[in-house]
């Protein structure tokens, strides 16, 4: 298949447009550049995002932030332990009057769905979002429709140590395509935050600084960036690596190695590259990966952790030659 190569005009508009997205996200998310670049990262791959961490540290806030800053639909779900698959996807209701049925869309049926604490929902009820997230459709009642373009999901949920959350099964945890911890902020960024909720809440100051439209063109540029066969390749030998460790049951799949590339291409883009680099794949490999793997008997006897483990995977896979990842001068691409 060949297909061409971002030109430059395009790659200077993504780069734009996502800088300003960035810039809408800080002025309530302070000193967590990198946190905000990598939420902007997700929503370029067209993938979903699960943020994780206690409560009180602004997973909620990210999440608004990025919905309010984009002129697009936006679904929020609280989830509790009484919440039912169809509360997520709609219901069909008979029209006594017409004669016929009608299906009320539920809040998936956005361009941003944030659920809020996935995790203190059932099973069932996590489940119902797995064709959503795969397929970005919905099927209620036997009839499928289709979810609106682009589409994510932005979810949060407490540690599974804390009272009254359920542990997200392997496969909802493979949807999403990358893992991040908020963290606490640090002491001038915790001063700032403050200063700007004293008086009011900044998420009430944000204006759309970009469209869904002009966001569905962006992940479509980002697609197009070359991925050079040694990137391929490195990205293939690192999911290989964490299926043959011995200090892991679980490595990781498929899907992920193909949202790792999605992601950094992604990265890429939005520095105004049109080629990935083996930084990029590093730079998400962590957050891409670690919520897919699960640790062996060994590993949670000798205390290693998942994320020690994974070190060690990028320390010993052998990274591509620098000079044979950059795209060749041709803009087309076979």
């Amino acid at each position: 298949m060949v297909h061409a190569l971002p030109t430059t005009n395009e790659l200077e508009g993504l780069a734009e447009v996502s800088s300003r997205i960035r810039d809408s996200m800080e002025t309530v998310i302070s000193g967590r550049e990198d946190l905000v670049r990598l939420t902007v990262a997700v929503l370029l791959a067209e993938g979903h995002l699960l943020l994780e961490d206690v409560p009180g540290v602004g997973k909620t806030t990210l999440a608004k932030a990025l919905g309010r800053s984009i002129d697009c639909t936006v679904g929020r779900i609280q989830f509790t332990p009484d919440l039912l698959p169809s509360d997520l996807t709609g219901v069909t209701i008979y029209r006594a009057e017409q004669h016929e049925f009608e299906f009320r869309p539920g809040p998936v049926f956005a361009n941003v769905v944030i659920g809020d604490e996935i995790n203190r929902a059932s099973p069932k009820t996590q489940s119902a979002l797995l064709e959503c997230m795969q397929e970005s459709q919905a099927t209620v009642d036997g009839t499928t429709y289709q979810l609106p373009r682009p589409f994510l999901v932005l979810a949060t949920q407490n540690p599974i140590e804390m009272e009254g959350t359920y542990a997200l099964p392997e496969a909802q945890r493979d949807r999403f395509m990358a893992r991040l911890s908020v963290g606490y902020p640090s002491r001038e960024a915790e001063v700032e935050m403050l200063d700007r909720q004293e008086e009011a809440d900044p998420l009430s100051h944000l204006v759309p600084v970009t469209t869904a439209e002009e966001i569905a063109r962006m992940v479509g540029v980002a697609r197009r960036l070359y991925a050079a066969p040694g990137i391929k390749q490195y990205v293939v030998d690192l999911a290989e690596a964490t299926r043959t460790d011995p200090m892991l049951r679980l490595g990781a799949s498929p899907r992920a190695g193909i949202q790792l590339l999605r992601g950094a291409k992604a990265l890429a883009a939005m520095q105004g590259r049109d080629h990935v680099l083996p930084d990029d794949v590093q730079a998400l490999a962590e957050p891409v990966l670690t919520h897919r793997l699960l640790p062996s008997t060994d590993a949670r006897l000798s205390g290693q952790t998942v994320a020690q483990t994974l070190e060690g995977v990028l320390a010993r896979t052998p990274v591509p030659v620098a000079g044979r990842v950059a795209a060749p001068d041709a803009r087309a691409i076979g």
